[in-house]
């Protein structure tokens, strides 16, 4: 295994339910590398419109909490319809507490799909972190319903949305054809490429 690899890969695969974590035996997992991290860490910091899709435990969560605005707003977004036990929902109550630990700034917690989140949606984003439904109508879908309310200047980052070696990404995974199509294949107006780091690419509006 890669010393880069994410600490979810590097874990016990027994020690992997959160159930774990919320017993205080092992830290929350994250699902992207150090250097993933600190490429977040780089284009969240300061931000004051931050939105997550796809939550999971936290790390990344807690990461744009730690750099973020003090006076900036963090929208988590995420169904958590994973847990077998929905009462109780281990997965949730993990992240909330890790993210609320963090004092900085205002979260707003929406427990719901990204595409039932946009409905009701109005306000502006200069951070989108897209790391929910990996398959490529997924993908695609997000981007669609979300870019929209990204400010020039603001950024999407794709998650396992680049192959690089001895990496997991495969040239058939949504986030990798996705960002191919409308990045690379073609020069899509008003975004560019800024940043990749091993599966991680940030786009940004002109």
């Amino acid at each position: 295994m890669r010393q880069d690899a994410t600490p979810e890969r590097r874990t016990h695969s027994l020690l992997r339910h959160p159930v774990f974590a919320l017993l205080g035996l092992r830290p929350i997992l994250g699902q992207h590398t150090h250097a993933e991290d600190a490429a977040l860490r780089e284009w969240a910091t300061g931000r004051s419109k931050l939105v997550e899709i796809g939550v999971a435990e936290g790390a990344s969560a807690v990461t744009f909490r730690r750099v973020m605005s003090p006076q900036g707003n963090l929208w988590l977004i995420d169904p958590f319809h994973l847990s077998r036990l929905q009462r109780i929902n281990v997965m949730e109550r993990v992240a909330h507490r890790a993210v609320n630990y963090i004092d900085n700034g205002h979260v707003v917690w929406i427990s719901k799909f990204s595409f039932e989140a946009v409905k009701d949606w109005a306000d502006q984003i200069d951070f989108l972190f897209l790391d929910g439904d990996h398959s490529e109508p997924g993908v695609q879908r997000d981007w669609d319903d979300w870019h929209q309310y990204v400010i020039p200047g603001g950024v999407v980052a794709f998650h396992d949305a680049a192959i690089f070696q001895g990496g997991w990404p495969q040239p058939n995974w949504g986030p990798v054809r996705v960002v191919d199509r409308l990045f690379r294949s073609r020069a899509l107006s008003g975004w560019r490429i800024v940043h990749e780091v091993d599966s991680l690419v940030v786009v940004q509006r002109s």
